[in-house]
C-alpha cells in the first residue's frame, strides 16, 4: 500500500500526487490519500488515479466540530465490498444523530468551503507582509514553493495555514492563548477559525519548528480574524 496525505498537516506540503500516484500504481500498490485537508471541492484523488480517498468528516465536511466521523471513497466495486464487509463485521458504524449531523453539516459544505478559502488567501498575504512573520506555508501564495504544483491538479488552495512567528516559545504560547475570536485548540476544518503552536504535542515531528502556527481560517468576517492576531500579537508582546 502506498499511503498519501496532501496537503500534509502541519506543513501545508503539496505532494505531486499525479506523479506519485502513477508510481505507485506501476509498482502495483494500492494507493489510499488522506484527502481531509483538502476537501473533494479542492481536490479529487480518485480522477488522479488513486483507489481510496479518506476523508475525517469530522473536520470540514461536517464542519461543525461536534462529531467524530471517518468516510472511505472508492470507485472500485471490489474495494468497497471489502471495505463495508469490514466495518459491517467490526461494528463501526455511525449513530443515527451523528449521521444526521454529518449530513446537516455537508448541506453547507460548499459554503463553507468557499468562505474559508477566501479568508485564507487573504489573511496568507497578510501574514506575508508581517515583520513578525518569518514564514508563511500556503500554497495559495506565489512565494508558495507548492503554488505551482498546487495549481496544476489543485482547484483551490485550501483554508490551512502553517505561519512562523519571529518569537520564543512561550510568547507564541501566549499568543495563542490571547486570542478572543480565534479558538486554541487541536481541531481543524469547522465554521469557527483555529490555532496552535503544533511542537506544544511531544508527538508531533521535530521536523516541525518550534515557531511554526497552524491556523485553521474559518467563516468569520476577515477583519475581525486580522485584528484578532494583532491583538494576539500584541497581548504576548511580539513586535
Amino acid at each position: 500500500m502506498l499511503y498519501l496525505e496532501s496537503p500534509t498537516n502541519p506543513a501545508i506540503e503539496v505532494v505531486d500526487l499525479p506523479k506519485v500516484i502513477s508510481a505507485g500504481k506501476k509498482e502495483g500498490c494500492l494507493v489510499v490519500v488522506d484527502n481531509t485537508l483538502a476537501t473533494p471541492i479542492v481536490q479529487n484523488p480518485l480522477q488522479l488515479g488513486a483507489d481510496i480517498s479518506l476523508h475525517s468528516v469530522t473536520k470540514y465536511l461536517s464542519g461543525h466540530s461536534d462529531i467524530l466521523l471517518g468516510c472511505v471513497v472508492t470507485k472500485d466495486k471490489s474495494l468497497f465490498d471489502r471495505v463495508e464487509q469490514s466495518r459491517r463485521y467490526g461494528g463501526a458504524i455511525a449513530g443515527p444523530f451523528e449521521a444526521w449531523l454529518a449530513l446537516r453539516g455537508v448541506r453547507t459544505f460548499a459554503l463553507r468551503m468557499q468562505r474559508s478559502q477566501e479568508n485564507a488567501m487573504e489573511l496568507a498575504k497578510r501574514l506575508e507582509k508581517d515583520k513578525r512573520v518569518s514564514k508563511v506555508r500556503f500554497p495559495g501564495l506565489p512565494s508558495d514553493p507548492y503554488h505551482e504544483r498546487a495549481k496544476s491538479f489543485m482547484k483551490g488552495f485550501g483554508a490551512m495555514i502553517a505561519f512562523e512567528v519571529k518569537a520564543e516559545v512561550s510568547q507564541i504560547e501566549k499568543m495563542c492563548n490571547s486570542s478572543k475570536l480565534i479558538t486554541h485548540a487541536t481541531s481543524l476544518g469547522g465554521v469557527e477559525s483555529i490555532w496552535e503552536r503544533r511542537r506544544r504535542w511531544a508527538t508531533e515531528s521535530h521536523t516541525i519548528p518550534e515557531n511554526l502556527v497552524r491556523f485553521s481560517v474559518g467563516i468569520e468576517n476577515v477583519e475581525d480574524l486580522w485584528a484578532d492576531i494583532q491583538d494576539s500579537f500584541s497581548a504576548a508582546d511580539i513586535s
